[in-house]
């Protein structure tokens, strides 16, 4: 149990069973309970490590601090996450590989990041909810960081789009000279919040914690 500017913080044990979580931080809790008081309401933190609860169970906790006077519970903090949570983040979070040519009005969407290795052609749309690699043409429509992610990239082999997005910034792709020699490119959101397209090359400095690729592989 601690104190702090944010309220009290209480961590509770993961080893015990909950049988006996409930019964001690009933008895630690008592103390405030008798006092003869009014004051503010005190915000309660709880930390519960490994433990996880059950919805009923949460409830059961919130129910027993609520009873003691002038505290309310503020959150409720687990290392532990649901089946359902899980499954969300492994979507977020995995890479997503494609082998296909995105033709014109066909749409290509994921929710983490996604590895075309083919082309989008004219009127073909991909859309990811992280980052967008295409060992390919992007000729068509790329809309990266869909969600929301502003430090979502999109990069290819040859970077001709007719529009490019990431989260809710959207430009129209610069034009091209048409003798220009075509390289890899990776398109991003600057200081300016204004969409950049540049050399490939420069990504490792300007997104380091792309380097999550090589441990995943």
């Amino acid at each position: 149990m601690k104190g702090t500017k944010d309220g009290l913080t209480l961590h509770l044990d993961d080893m015990c069973s909950y049988d006996d979580l409930i019964a001690e931080l009933d008895e630690k809790l008592m103390i405030n309970e008798n006092k003869d008081f009014d004051g503010p309401l005190v915000s309660v933190h709880l930390k519960l490590g490994n433990r996880y609860l059950t919805p009923e169970q949460e409830e059961e906790l919130r129910a027993l601090i609520r009873a003691k006077k002038n505290l309310v519970v503020a959150s409720i903090d687990s290392n532990v996450m649901t089946k359902e949570e899980a499954i969300e983040w492994k979507q977020k979070t995995e890479i997503v590989s494609v082998a296909k040519i995105v033709r014109s009005g066909q749409v290509l969407h994921v929710h983490g990041d996604l590895l075309l290795i083919g082309d989008v052609n004219p009127g073909g749309t991909v859309i990811a909810g992280g980052n967008i690699f295409i060992l390919g043409a992007l000729r068509g429509i790329a809309h990266a960081g869909c969600y929301g992610n502003k430090e979502a990239v999109i990069a290819a082999s040859v970077m001709k789009p007719m529009q490019l997005r990431i989260s809710d910034v959207m430009n129209r792709a610069p034009d091209y000279k048409v003798d220009e020699q075509n390289e890899m490119e990776c398109a991003y959101i600057d200081d300016n919040d204004q969409i950049v397209v540049d050399r490939l090359q420069l990504l490792m400095h300007l997104r380091p914690t792309l380097t999550r690729l090589e441990r995943r592989f």
